[in-house]
């Protein structure tokens, strides 16, 4: 495990799907199997680019394609078929090459971090468990936020419970709509190529650095000033 070294104001945030656990292409088949079962047929590709965004917005973004209207029941019940489904697909999830170590790194550091993700807590603990979390770790769903992403306030309530101006937390995220997202904040994003957007794509919603994943990461920390010697 690579060491790093405490830095004074540094804090990570981290997106959870496709940054953390590969857990990207079951997200799409629950949603296509929630969209299908609403009548509604969605090539799988399309529903890829619109994962990372809340689940309402990306719902809304899908079903513009189609040009038909849903009422907030039937997307309601689009929404809890997709969590059924997410559930069925939660055996084949694993954390990505290096995400444990990356985690366990800051943590010998003392670098503080928090994981945050547009999906209800209802989905994501079954994401979040199969990472080994420092006790008091804060963790933000989608149920503890007005909005989420592209908006803000995910990684704005993350740094608020870290205690980190936002201005001095790097945003780790796989997806278009985090570094969008980490842009509005005001903090630096990170990309991953992890979730399957391309690297061109990743810097231009703002990613200052991208990486295959996260052991790519563990392996550049220094690129995001966290230094493995302390008199460095």
């Amino acid at each position: 495990m690579a060491m790093v070294h405490e830095h004074d104001g540094l804090a990570f945030l981290f997106d959870l799907d496709g940054t953390l656990v590969d857990s990207v292409y079951q997200h799409v088949l629950a949603w296509r199997e929630a969209t299908q079962a609403a009548g509604i047929e969605l090539p799988v590709w399309r529903i890829h680019r619109q994962i990372g965004m809340s689940g309402g917005l990306m719902l809304h973004a899908l079903l513009r394609e189609t040009g038909r209207p849903v009422s907030k029941e039937e997307a309601e019940r689009i929404q809890r078929v997709h969590a059924e489904a997410f559930v069925r697909q939660a055996p084949s999830l694993r954390i990505l090459p290096g995400a444990q170590a990356l985690l366990d790194a800051l943590t010998a550091g003392r670098v503080p971090f928090a994981i945050e993700t547009s999906g209800r807590l209802q989905s994501a603990q079954h994401t979040l468990k199969l990472l080994k979390l420092p006790e008091g770790t804060p963790v933000v769903t989608r149920d503890q936020v007005k909005r989420a992403k592209p908006d803000p306030d995910l990684f704005l309530a993350a740094a608020e419970q870290l205690k980190v101006p936002i201005a001095k937390c790097i945003v780790v995220g796989d997806s278009v709509w985090d570094l969008l997202a980490a842009r509005r904040a005001s903090a630096l994003g990170v990309g991953l190529l992890s979730g399957g957007y391309g690297r061109e794509e990743l810097e231009r919603a703002g990613a200052y650095r991208t990486y295959h994943d996260p052991a790519d990461l563990l392996r550049h920390l220094d690129e995001c000033g966290v230094r493995p010697d302390p008199l460095t």
